[in-house]
């Protein structure tokens, strides 16, 4: 196929795929723990049925030990040709508080050229991305396809991580797309060279073997909830660098967003300051940060006059590409601990790690990408870091390093992910497809 029949394919196959990811989004596969597993099972049936319709001859579901099946797809390469593997996950982030949502979470809504509803970006703009790209050839492929689609990516764990590492001739591949980063704007083409790892857990507070009257009590009876809130303020001084000993700060050698540019895509309010020290791109790509992503205390409706007894939070740690994420979550660990006042007992539970990556950015397949990337979204694509954590990017990088990596996707900075009100932008989705049958193509040639 030429380029422009690759391109008039694809175009012609965007009414088929926003109704594909309509479907997708309308499934609320949230594969958080207490949540129910049958719309995560039916997200992964919808997933396989995608990818048979995209002519692919081998699909089937694949099961992963302690979390939910994987969907696996394969096409055998020409001879002398080349095989790419295709990653997505059909998993999604839980909603949060549904009256933050302009339009309900799960019911995918078309305002102004995007589709809102959770994982209308992550991840399932790249599972779609994939089948556009890949419904254009009408099965005859020009290289080798691989796919597969996770289906617990969002709830921090190394479960497909374990299986890749146990089967690694089923994915094995000379190059892999991962399509679950993005661009910094809608129609800025980059490629993500770095993402940062995770370490995740649960620290608990407690002072006293129930809750006592504030009246009464207060002012002598240790609380749970201040000694908490100490806690946690210790980890970042005043001006919001992090204190933890061991947690340095690192470069990031690409540019980054402008202040007024990250303000305004974060949402910053007129008068509040950036907290940290470096460069953005430092400070959002190269270094380690710590947030607190959730809090077991008495909500204010809920609130009596008591002294607490117990008070949790939920802790994230970002570890740059190179840090150990077990490492860091020792050492944030020790700092709460030793911060803790009045002897108060922390403990800590529910730990999660997750490896970090960073990408060679030469090669045949990344030429191959920018030709195809310049010429659907009429410019070169630039290097750029990401925030967040794909664990599984970094076991590919272990056990095939001879494969070049390729991380984009349809996702922007602002389709508020893992946020209320997340949107695809449904024309950068055609150029994102577009962009990954043409690198198919050329790859084929080299």
């Amino acid at each position: 196929m030429t380029p422009e029949e690759i391109e008039n394919a694809v175009t012609a196959g965007m009414p088929r795929a926003v109704e594909d990811l309509t479907r997708l989004v309308s499934i609320p596969s949230v594969a958080f723990p207490g949540w129910p597993e049958e719309p995560v099972r039916a997200a992964a049936a919808l997933t396989e049925e995608l990818l048979r319709s995209a002519g692919l001859p081998e699909v089937r579901q694949v099961p992963v030990e302690g979390s939910f099946p994987a969907v696996f797809a394969e096409a055998p390469a020409p001879a002398g040709a080349p095989t790419v593997l295709l990653y997505a996950h059909y998993d999604v982030q839980p909603p949060g508080d549904a009256g933050l949502w302009r339009t309900p979470a799960f019911t995918p809504t078309l305002v102004d050229g995007c589709l809102y509803g959770r994982g209308a970006a992550d991840d399932k703009s790249g599972l779609i991305s994939h089948v556009l790209a890949l419904r254009a050839f009408q099965g005859r492929f020009p290289v080798g396809v691989k796919v597969i689609v996770e289906g617990q990516e969002e709830y921090a764990g190394e479960r497909l991580e374990r299986f890749v590492e146990h089967n690694p001739d089923l994915v094995r591949a000379d190059a892999i797309i991962v399509a679950d980063t993005g661009n910094p704007a809608v129609g800025d083409p980059a490629v993500t060279t770095s993402l940062r790892g995770l370490a995740a857990f649960t620290v608990e507070v407690r002072t006293l073997e129930e809750a006592l009257h504030s009246g009464s009590f207060g002012g002598a009876a240790p609380d749970a909830l201040a000694a908490l809130i100490r806690v946690l303020a210790s980890l970042h001084d005043d001006n919001g660098d992090i204190r933890v000993p061991g947690l340095p700060k690192g470069s990031f050698l690409g540019a980054g967003p402008s202040e007024e540019d990250f303000r305004a895509t974060a949402g910053v309010l007129d008068g509040v300051a950036l907290p940290g020290s470096g460069s953005l791109a430092d400070r959002l790509w190269a270094s380690y940060s710590i947030t607190v992503t959730g809090l077991d205390v008495p909500t204010v409706r809920d609130a009596v006059n008591a002294v607490q007894a117990v008070a949790r939070a939920r802790v994230t740690v970002r570890v740059p590409p190179g840090g150990d994420p077990a490492t860091a979550a020792d050492d944030v660990v020790e700092h709460l601990r030793r911060a803790a006042p009045w002897g108060a007992r922390v403990e800590i539970t529910d730990r999660v790690l997750g490896s970090g990556y960073l990408a060679d950015t030469g090669g045949r397949a990344r030429s191959a990408l920018n030709r195809a990337m310049k010429r659907a979204f009429g410019r070169a694509p630039r290097d750029i870091g990401a925030g967040g954590s794909i664990p599984l990017v970094a076991t590919f990088g272990k056990l095939f390093p001879a494969a070049e990596i390729l991380l984009f996707g349809a996702e922007d900075e602002g389709a508020s992910i893992h946020a209320p009100n997340e949107r695809v932008d449904l024309e950068e989705l055609r150029r994102t497809a577009t962009t990954e049958a043409l690198f198919l193509a050329d790859y084929a040639e080299f």
